[in-house]
């Protein structure tokens, strides 16, 4: 035997109810059943709490008043207030370093990036078409540089985004929005893991922090490297073992040194980011 349907619980005094907002705003409502807050099987999304009015504030007064006042407009406010809504909802996981983050400091809102009734991302509801694409409308120099000629390949092809090693929503444990660790090296690590420590004889630059060799957003130079070979290494090996001076046009036109070809310094001393051969010192095997 089939139970009737329930009626539907009254609404609080002061609220109009989704299908009233809807009489106005069709498009908005359309758009918005097409996203997660739309869904109202999901009991965390303003669908299944009390539809626009979760984020808008009671509507009655609004449908009552002739100048279509007494709602909240999310457009030409303060980012403070426009984020104080969002974080009723959003404030764990990784939305909860947001107080404080780099991105806050900056005033921005989380409208900045997200649009709710008119995302233009399959995932994540973005104001552009790809992660990428809306990163570059303020990180532009980083964005370039996954263009260059020896850019980190996975974030080219597609298989990584910026946030794959940052938390646009900031960070509890560091100062780069890292999405993984406390630090450079736990975050690439966390992928290079054969360049984890500890070693028997440890490079120090490497231990600590690899970007001080490495660019990780791109390079034009190969592996990623601030500055090509020899002279990444001759920022710090200047005055010891082999000549302290700079390899300049001499070393490759007279004196044919080998340390202008090939792999430069990394002919011998392959693993430079450290060894375990009880005679790796020299990190030359």
């Amino acid at each position: 035997m089939a139970t009737a349907a329930q009626p539907p619980a009254p609404l609080p005094p002061g609220y109009a109810g989704a299908d009233t907002c809807a009489i106005c705003h069709g498009d908005y409502a359309t758009n918005l059943e097409r996203t997660r807050h739309g869904q109202v099987a999901h009991p965390r999304s303003p669908a299944a709490a009390h539809g626009c009015e979760s984020c808008h504030g009671p509507g009655q007064a609004h449908v009552d008043d002739e100048s279509k006042g007494h709602i909240k407009r999310f457009t030409g406010v303060a980012p403070a207030d426009v984020n104080e809504t969002c974080l009723s909802c959003h404030n764990r996981s990784n939305h909860a370093g947001w107080e404080g983050s780099v991105h806050e400091a900056r005033n921005l809102a989380c409208t900045t990036c997200h649009s709710v009734h008119k995302p233009q991302s399959p995932q994540n509801q973005l104001v552009k078409a790809t992660e990428t694409q809306l990163c570059a409308t303020c990180h532009r120099l980083q964005v370039v540089k996954t263009e260059r000629a020896v850019a980190h390949m996975p974030v080219r092809e597609g298989k990584m985004t910026c946030s794959s090693c940052h938390n646009p929503h900031g960070s509890i444990s560091n100062v780069k929005n890292l999405k993984i660790g406390s630090s450079v090296n736990e975050l690439c690590t966390s992928c290079h893991a054969e360049m984890r420590g500890p070693m028997l004889f440890e490079h120090t630059p490497v231990r600590e922090n690899c970007t001080t060799c490495h660019d990780p957003h791109g390079s034009s130079n190969d592996r990623m490297l601030n500055v090509r070979l020899p002279f990444l290494c001759q920022r710090c090996h200047v005055a010891t073992r082999h000549p302290a001076t700079v390899y300049d046009n001499a070393a490759i036109t007279t004196n044919k040194s080998n340390r202008m070809f090939g792999r430069s310094c990394v002919n011998c001393h392959s693993n430079i980011h450290g060894s375990n051969h009880p005679s790796g010192q020299f990190f030359m095997r």
